[in-house]
């Protein structure tokens, strides 16, 4: 199959292009950047130039593809609504040159602010003000789009996509914990974010390429809940830090943008996913890659950018 994926060169897509690659796919990788073009190539993907306010360039990138896997997004979380109408706008030039095709779109969403204070499933869908509301209408669309001969698929992910060269939340706090001399949580640090391993993530977008059902809602899973006081302890022991509480009040105070999802109690389940394309990751937990040390290695974790 002739893939074409945007975001390819981030941090979730160079796991996803070997996984493509390996099993047999032919990739065209968008690239806004040389450095990104460059990295394509080591990959062995083919380069296709543009970037995501680029429309033209991905209605031609979809159009010449036997699917697509979008991964692409603006991870500035000070203007999150913007990233999103960006997503937004994405999604419905990449459908409108799949529609009536019957090839296969999958798209990356998020499991945060999908449910709050319980185990949220591939069923749930998130309330308009929730977290997850401004870049759920990115994943209406694509949903929207089985009716109109798309093979469309939502994968959502969790709060930490974790392993070597994360960028993301956990990257942000650990940044935070060195700014501020201190590891902190919010309130008593009880409330619960899922993780997985890139790895494993890359492993479901090729799953889900291959053989989701038009319309799927996807969970890509692997821990279901793992307490953020013992991601704020982890980080602690290796920064010589102490690890202390933020109440909730002062959390933005403390946090900046992250202090809106640190708070949230947000595990979920993958248990349809896994049923549904058998599904199973093999790759060790957030815990245990905090444990191994390379995200304090180098200040690469100061970075707030996916």
């Amino acid at each position: 199959m002739r893939v074409f994926v945007t975001g390819a060169s981030g941090f979730i897509g160079s796991a996803v292009v070997p996984e493509l690659i390996g099993a047999g796919h032919q990739v065209i990788g968008l690239a806004r950047s040389d450095a990104a073009a460059d990295a394509l190539t080591h990959a062995g993907a083919q380069v296709h130039r543009g970037e995501l306010a680029d429309l033209d360039s991905l209605r031609a990138g979809a159009a010449a593809s036997d699917g697509v896997i979008h991964l692409a997004f603006i991870h500035d979380f000070s203007q999150f609504r913007e990233a999103a109408l960006a997503d937004l706008r994405a999604v419905e030039t990449l459908g409108a040159a799949l529609e009536g095709s019957g090839r296969p779109l999958v798209i990356a969403s998020g499991t945060l602010g999908v449910s709050q204070g319980r185990v949220a499933t591939e069923r749930d869908v998130p309330a308009p003000d929730s977290t997850a509301g401004p870049r759920a209408a990115a994943a209406r669309t694509t949903l929207a789009l089985a009716a109109h001969g798309v093979r469309s698929s939502v994968l959502r992910l969790p709060p930490s996509v974790h392993g070597e060269g994360d960028h993301g939340l956990v990257a942000s706090l650990i940044a935070t914990a060195r700014d501020k001399g201190v590891s902190g949580y919010v309130g008593d640090g009880s409330n619960r974010w899922c993780a997985t391993h890139r790895s494993d993530v890359a492993r479901l977008f090729r799953l889900a390429l291959e053989g989701a059902p038009a319309g799927s809602v996807l969970h890509g899973i692997a821990e279901q809940e793992v307490p953020v006081r013992a991601i704020a302890e982890a980080i602690g022991r290796h920064l010589d830090l102490p690890t202390l509480p933020v109440s909730p009040e002062y959390a933005e105070r403390h946090f900046g943008w992250l202090g809106a999802f640190l708070g949230a109690d947000a595990p979920a389940s993958s248990a349809l996913t896994r049923e549904l394309l058998g599904w199973r990751p093999t790759h060790h937990g957030l815990i245990a890659d905090l444990e191994q040390g390379h995200y304090f290695r180098d200040a690469s974790s100061r970075s707030t950018a996916v």
